[in-house]
């Protein structure tokens, strides 16, 4: 099983008591206590896998000695009626993790499809789709790995781990110059990375050599003369209003990479079913 941070682990503990409660009065009235069982995971679409390493913990969490196989690769595309794993345990443990485990698998299965998505369509440009901090709060660490499960790059984690100089931080500073200058001044190991709305702030900031100019909300010709005036000299990454409509066109300017805030903020659940079987 892969890494996962105490953190998550914690936040999934939170979730089963969510659902969990004092206790599955259903179960517990219906399910003799002896009783075993085995479920699989069904796919009921077509899909790209993520997330069954938070799924399983959710059983192990539930009770370590359920036993739990995958059947399917993380970021495979699986198909409408694949078997991607099955758990076996008692029956009433199964019953209690279900809903949580398999809230968990839809979502980050639906990122990593929409990820691949947005992959697929700008393939061959050579321009890279990255996603953002637009996530669920406290589920970071589980989309983000989805959007690389599908294919995708993953962008700054936090405020701490990179500097990222918006138009709030331009605003309250007095200008791009000011604010780039600043943040070489005041932490020299971290890229620095400024947006910028326009060509005329893309020249100012151009001018200061930050190591990455996102260009914010640019129509796609604007971003084009971007691409000519950047000239490789810094790297250039494209934000605001992308979808599977535009993002061909935003590659095909020569951007060296795309940021997507909808890869996990506006996404689609994947239709997975736990059936248990005899």
């Amino acid at each position: 099983m892969m890494d996962i941070p105490a953190s998550v682990t914690q936040l999934l503990r939170h979730a089963i008591e969510e659902d969990l409660g004092h206790g599955d009065i259903t179960s517990s009235v219906i399910i003799p206590e002896e009783s075993e069982a085995r479920a699989l995971f069904i796919a009921k679409g077509n899909f790209i896998l993520a997330g069954f390493p938070f799924a399983q913990l959710v059983f192990h969490l539930l009770d370590p000695t359920v036993a739990c196989k995958t059947f399917q690769a993380e970021g495979a595309k699986v198909r409408r009626g694949d078997v991607l794993g099955e758990v076996s345990g008692k029956t009433r443990l199964l019953l209690a993790g279900e809903r949580t485990s398999l809230n968990i698998l839809q979502r980050l299965s639906g990122i990593a499809t929409l990820t691949s998505r947005f992959v697929e369509a700008v393939s061959g440009t050579g321009t890279r789709i990255l996603d953002t901090r637009k996530t669920t709060p406290c589920h970071r660490f589980m989309e983000k790995y989805a959007v690389r499960m599908g294919g995708g790059v993953n962008h700054r984690f936090g405020l701490y781990d990179g500097i990222l100089i918006k138009d709030n931080h331009i605003e309250a500073v007095g200008g791009i110059r000011q604010a780039i200058s600043l943040a070489k001044a005041g932490h020299h190991l971290a890229k620095i990375e400024v947006e910028v709305e326009n060509l005329k702030d893309l020249e100012e900031a151009l001018a200061v050599r930050p190591d990455i100019i996102m260009l914010d909300n640019m129509t796609i010709q604007d971003m084009a003369e971007a691409v000519k005036i950047a000239a490789g000299k810094v790297v250039l990454e494209a934000s605001g209003n992308v979808s599977l409509d535009n993002v061909r066109q935003i590659a095909e300017t020569g951007v060296d990479m795309i940021s997507v805030g909808a890869l996990t903020h506006s996404v689609t659940a994947a239709d997975i079913s736990l059936k248990i079987v005899q």
